[in-house]
């Protein structure tokens, strides 16, 4: 069980954060091409950065913590971390943002497929008024 309490916890980031997109409308993973410019230089540096420090023992990883696949000198699991846990704040950060622009926008809240939550405009105040004077 100890090889797999990194991966489990990544999993629980994920399991946690992806209802943000679907429920809320976040719209991180319906931006693919976005998602990559975002993580692409992140993922450079960082990447870089650990592989240097493995290479040099500056730190390691404790292998009965982890899977023991590796990609060079990368565990597996330091990879889906670089990965997993910048999604899941980007997710986070677009969910807020769009509760609070949902916050300050007028009409009732619905959920709608596949927009997450909306704001739909109030039937009664868009309606016109029924005047009493008919014949």
């Amino acid at each position: 069980m100890n090889h797999w309490q990194y991966l489990i916890v990544l999993a629980a980031c994920v399991a946690i954060t992806l209802p943000l997109e679907f429920l809320i409308g976040a719209r991180v993973y319906r931006s693919p091409r976005r998602l990559l410019l975002t993580l692409i230089p992140m993922l450079v540096i960082f990447v870089g950065w650990d592989v240097v420090g493995i290479l040099r023992h500056h730190w390691w990883y404790e292998p009965r913590f982890i899977s023991g696949i590796h990609l060079a000198a990368l565990p597996l699991e330091e990879l889906l971390f670089l990965t997993i846990i910048p999604i899941c704040a980007l997710l986070t950060y677009e969910a807020v943002g769009r509760i609070l622009l949902l916050a300050r926008t007028p009409g009732r809240l619905r959920y709608r497929w596949p927009d997450g939550l909306v704001r739909i405009a109030d039937e009664s105040a868009t309606r016109p008024h029924e005047s009493s004077d008919h014949a």
